[in-house]
């Protein structure tokens, strides 16, 4: 098998996690950067990544690197990169995203067109061709250019991986799918544990933790782009790594797995959204203020992401402290627990009446948030037999 590049970007702050992920299912790490990991593997690994990986984004396809400070540079660099190596006679091609950091090209839309004519060329002499015909299967081009230094890989995803096919019921402002895993991640959540999301909307938290426990595969029942690439991944890889992946699971686990909202129709949505994700029988869900939060057994976990009120009035403010004063009262009283939230809400300590051990940057999508971290003491170890 050929060996690749392979590189998974990921939200700001979860590289960490990613890495650990990557490691977890057998691969070499090469290089982590802000919002991205890169790593070795074959055309295995191109099926095992997008159908395994819970927090990165898309796994690309490397096809090659250089330098430019000009347009002339971006277009020779781009006719120098061996694109028939993974585009065949027929493909269907495009730069379908540029991304630009500190670097001299900055405009996406130029950057798009220009890559887009050098492989053109590139393709026609190669392949001998006068008019390229582009009929075939579809291989969309990402690119950043940082420093300078432009980066080009095909997508073999299609769909950001946090499209995992359950949520087919949202609310207002839910979290994505893999950053709620990620999230859970920087936890000491395992399955087995109890955990609690007392704003869960839709249902993410408790959906991704029950997928965590029964170890079901974020993206064993969609598809992906790179599934058409017969020449470069052959669906018996694609098959061999889905049979892998249900051979693991675990869906009769037993689980303490809660998620309460006062929305009637976002627990309707919640409940919907778990059954599609084939994990509703791991899940309680209830109508339930936050003021009503409590549990019998102790040393769990509440994760969630309550309201971040974004541009606050000065009423709109007041009501969110106000729900975040009930989530620390309730808190309180649930003296061996644990609390994770991620917020843009700058009061949310003052407004919790606790502080937090520490919090972390975390950037959902374009927004600055941070996830406040409230460890509560370990459970006791149990005696031996």
């Amino acid at each position: 098998m050929s060996q690749y590049e392979l590189i998974v970007p990921c939200h700001f702050g979860m590289e960490s996690v990613l890495k650990n992920e990557i490691y977890d299912i057998g691969y070499e790490i090469t290089e982590v950067t802000d919002g991205r990991v890169t790593f070795l593997g074959d055309e295995e690994a191109i099926a095992r990544a997008n159908i395994c990986l819970r927090t990165g984004e898309r796994v690309l396809l490397k096809v090659g690197s250089f330098h430019a400070e000009t347009f002339e540079e971006l277009f020779q660099g781009t006719l120098s990169l061996p694109w028939e190596d993974f585009l065949p006679s027929d493909a269907r091609f495009w730069v379908t995203k540029a991304a630009s950091v500190k670097s001299k090209l900055f405009s996406p839309s130029d950057i798009q067109s220009i890559m887009k004519k050098a492989m053109v060329e590139r393709m026609k002499k190669v392949y001998k061709l006068e008019r390229f015909p582009e009929t075939g299967d579809s291989y969309p081009v990402r690119v950043f250019l940082m420093k300078d230094e432009v980066t080009a890989a095909l997508d073999t995803t299609g769909e950001s991986l946090h499209k995992r096919g359950y949520r087919k019921y949202k609310v207002t402002a839910p979290i994505a799918e893999n950053l709620a895993a990620g999230l859970l991640a920087l936890t000491p959540w395992r399955p087995g544990r109890i955990l609690v999301d007392p704003f869960c909307g839709s249902g993410t938290f408790p959906i991704e933790a029950a997928m965590i426990a029964a170890n079901i595969a974020p993206g064993v029942n969609r598809t992906f782009t790179a599934e058409t690439w017969k020449h470069l991944v052959s669906p018996s890889l694609w098959k061999d790594s889905r049979d892998e992946a249900l051979d693991l699971e675990t869906p009769d686990i037993e689980t303490d797995l809660q998620g309460y909202d006062i929305d009637p129709e976002a627990i309707a949505a919640a409940r919907a959204n778990a059954k599609l994700a084939g994990v509703d029988h791991l899940i309680h869900f209830q109508t339930r203020p936050v003021s009503k939060l409590s549990h019998p057994r102790k040393y769990g976990f509440i994760v969630t992401n309550p309201p971040y009120g974004e541009r606050l009035t000065g009423s709109e403010e007041d009501s969110i402290k106000r729900l975040y004063k009930e989530l620390g009262d309730a808190y309180r009283k649930l003296d061996t627990w644990s609390m994770y939230l991620i917020t843009s809400f700058s009061g949310c300590e003052e407004a919790l009446g606790v502080k937090a051990a520490k919090n972390r940057k975390i950037y959902n999508g374009m927004l600055k948030t941070y996830f406040y971290m409230f460890p509560g003491p370990k459970p006791p170890r149990k005696s031996g037999n």
